[in-house]
């Protein structure tokens, strides 16, 4: 399960896009992370029109946020407060647990922690 730092690191061919890439075949990515995505290409300097084809490309499946991913994400809360997780990052983390899948991020203040695995880029 992608995380939306990790699928910008890719998109803006940062440090751990290599590997990022060849994830990317077998990959999901839930759709807050979509939107981060995509509000991040723009503030960024791409036209929404550009963003949405630049990660269109990438072809990944989008896992639909729902309400076990919301009960999910909103129980992390008191795991990841800590941390200083956003809702994006624990909705990936919620993705991951639910579809038994690593969550695979840029953000190193994920490691350590026991939800599901995870996987840091860089």
């Amino acid at each position: 399960m992608l995380d939306s730092s990790a699928v910008l690191a890719f998109l803006n061919r940062e440090n751990g896009a290599e590997y990022v890439g060849r994830l990317i075949p077998d990959s999901s990515i839930n759709a807050v992370n979509v939107a981060e995505v995509l509000a991040r290409s723009v503030q960024l300097g791409h036209t929404n029109e550009s963003a949405r084809e630049s990660f269109a490309m990438l072809s990944l499946e989008i896992i639909d946020f729902d309400e076990p991913h919301a009960v999910r994400a909103a129980e992390l809360r008191s795991l990841t407060r800590h941390l200083g997780l956003s809702l994006g990052d624990r909705s990936c983390l919620a993705s991951a647990m639910l579809h038994n899948a690593t969550a695979v991020t840029a953000d190193r203040q994920w490691k350590g922690l026991s939800c599901c695995p995870v996987d840091i880029i860089r």
